[in-house]
């Protein structure tokens, strides 16, 4: 370690919260009270805005949760990198990690995963420890939209405005979407780096190649309509086990793509 890199661990530096996380999460604030409130002239953009930020910030949760998960099992690099400051621009892919995902949700409406941060698995111990890092961040979405579930689920969100009901209801559609997506044993994603620890060295060797594939083939997988349809039944029963029905979430894709009038 550097004497700037010890500098900033004594200081907490490499831990702080980055503003640029905290700006993203202010326009989720403010453009959720806007459509709350119905305050801002279009409110459709205002629900754009709000599941916009509010899918980056799940991303940036989904990278945090691999990276403290990596280094309470012994990667300590991971503070020098600024990966515990949840700053996006942090990331060794923000292409994979963020641009990405961003243009999947804009395109199609979809909650896609993004690429990872840059764990050294040789400071890792125990196979156990590099499945339960990979599992971490879709965890993380899986529990982000159990949170924005549960008004539904009790029965709190009856009472709210018809824009916002539908904005939270489109925005935990798209952490389930990500997190299924995510635990699919496909190489690239989080669900093969479960079960990769497991596998033989040749299986592992054979595979690598295909790695940098994964997002793309599950995305072109999804435009076939028999797939498409099947992978949304199932999104749909399982947002439904906690009172969000489809026409919700089907109102708010509508007001999140407010190009198409």
């Amino acid at each position: 370690m550097s004497v700037i890199q010890m500098r900033r661990a004594r200081s907490g530096d490499d831990r702080r919260i980055s503003p640029i996380f905290l700006g993203i999460v202010a326009v989720m604030a403010v453009s959720g009270w806007a459509v709350w409130t119905g305050f801002a002239a279009d409110s459709r953009f205002a629900v754009f805005l709000f599941v916009v930020a509010g899918w980056v910030v799940s991303l940036c949760l989904h990278e945090y949760a691999h990276a403290r998960t990596a280094l309470h099992s012994g990667d300590t690099s991971i503070g020098e990198k600024g990966y515990l400051t949840l700053n996006p621009l942090k990331y060794t892919h923000a292409v994979l990690s963020i641009v990405l995902p961003l243009l999947f949700l804009i395109m199609g409406g979809i909650g896609l995963p993004g690429g990872a941060v840059f764990i050294e698995r040789n400071r890792i111990r125990g196979r156990l420890k590099h499945s339960l890092i990979s599992a971490a961040g879709p965890l993380t979405n899986l529990l982000f939209a159990v949170l924005l579930m549960l008004p539904f689920a009790l029965g709190a969100a009856d009472g709210w405005p018809d824009y916002f009901v539908y904005a939270v209801a489109f925005l935990a559609m798209l952490q389930v979407t990500a997190a299924l997506l995510n635990f699919l044993p496909i190489p690239g994603l989080d669900g093969y780096g479960v079960i990769e620890p497991w596998l033989s060295y040749e299986v592992k060797r054979q595979v690598a190649p295909f790695a940098p594939f994964g997002l793309l083939a599950v995305f072109g997988i999804l435009y076939i309509q028999s797939v498409n349809e099947k992978f949304f039944e199932l999104i749909y029963t399982i947002v439904g086990w906690f009172g969000v029905n489809q026409r919700l979430v089907e109102n708010g894709s509508s007001l999140f793509q407010f190009w198409r009038r």
